[in-house]
């Protein structure tokens, strides 16, 4: 027999290490791809207030006076009726 010729006792220590790898690395993966990604303007950036708003709008989300109104807060021209 060829005793000490085979690396049986690395193997018995690196291939748990390796399945515990493995396993953290599929985990990261599914949380990377299921959590939502951010909100992205033109160019691939993060999209400003002012750019969300004009997407809700465009989209149909709020109605002129909303749009007006926020607009108007966002950019400091605007009165609040509070």
């Amino acid at each position: 027999m060829m005793y000490g010729y085979w690396p049986g006792e690395w193997l018995m220590i690196l291939m748990p290490l390796a399945w515990i790898v493995l396993i953290a690395a599929v985990a990261w993966a599914v949380v990377r791809l299921a959590r939502p990604s951010a909100v992205t303007g033109p160019g691939g950036g993060t999209a400003t207030a002012l750019q969300i708003l004009d997407r809700r709008y465009a989209a149909g989300e709020i109605d002129d006076a909303t749009y007006a109104r926020m607009r108007g807060r966002m950019s400091g021209t605007g009165t609040d009726p509070s």
